[in-house]
């Protein structure tokens, strides 16, 4: 798979200041996701290199990094501004992992979800159509894992699990464009777990469900596949539901206005 814009761009930077470049990115990424940094703001180069302690160099590639996804946009007469998240590349996993470690977190997990909940299904249902004998097995095996992992409470290791399966689905759907939404899904189930927000141990009908969609693609059964597919999106989806009805909960709550459950 070819390398996201930000990842081509960070490859490209010196070894010795590649922690520097990474550190400098993280932070600014961040701040313009959670919007310390707002758009119309505007970056002085001069000011960066001070702040971080870093180069012209490592701030002048940082910067190219932001500006290829969208983040700033150079103007003549005022200087590096931060555009409005309308002009960000939000398909890039590296703004998934900064917006889900921002304050506005909830938002990218419902927006991904949704995307997931529209595509996952029909990937899977292709998949039936399409997917190997060989590869077959492996994903009612790898199912298989996932019940084991997630009966165990072993979190690190159905993580990986999880990812690997939803990888495989999209990727035997044979579809060009579903397969790149792979590193989506990895960094939204990623940032789910590093912000502790998954259940200790899976629900059994969430691991009864991804053996459904396997056992499914296996017997060629595509409209039950997909029909699975849906029934874990929707329980994906239920459980970030909760998530964002306690947040805006908790804002009432702040703002003094009613703290009762709706």
């Amino acid at each position: 798979m070819e390398p996201s814009s930000s990842e081509a761009a960070a490859a490209q930077t010196l070894p010795a200041e590649a922690g520097l470049h990474a550190r400098v990115l993280e932070h600014l990424g961040t701040d313009i996701c959670g919007g310390e940094l707002a758009p119309g703001s505007v970056l002085n180069i001069d000011e960066l290199v001070d702040r971080y302690a870093v180069s012209r160099s490592v701030v002048r590639e940082v910067l190219r990094v932001l500006a290829s996804i969208g983040f700033i946009e150079a103007r003549r007469r005022v200087g590096v501004m931060i555009r409005p998240a309308s002009a960000w590349n939000v398909f890039d996993p590296q703004v998934i992992r900064w917006r889900l470690a921002s304050a506005g977190r909830m938002a990218q997990l419902r927006s991904i979800t949704e995307l997931r909940t529209a595509v996952e299904p029909h990937a899977a249902l292709l998949a039936a159509h399409r997917i190997g004998h060989d590869e077959a097995s492996d994903l009612v095996g790898l199912a298989a894992k996932m019940w084991a992992a997630g009966k165990a409470g072993d979190e690190e290791r159905f993580l990986h699990l999880d990812i690997e399966f939803h990888r495989r689905v999209l990727l035997a759907s044979g579809n060009e464009m579903f397969v790149r939404l792979q590193e989506l899904v990895a960094e939204v189930l990623t940032g789910r777990h590093k912000h502790h927000l998954m259940p200790h141990h899976p629900h059994e009908q969430a691991l009864q469900m991804h053996a459904d969609v396997a056992q499914a693609i296996q017997r060629r059964d595509g409209e039950r596949a997909r029909q699975a597919m849906v029934q874990l999106m929707e329980q994906a989806f239920d459980e970030m539901k909760s998530l964002w009805e306690q947040t805006d909960m908790a804002d009432i709550s702040t703002d003094g206005g009613p703290t009762t459950t709706r």
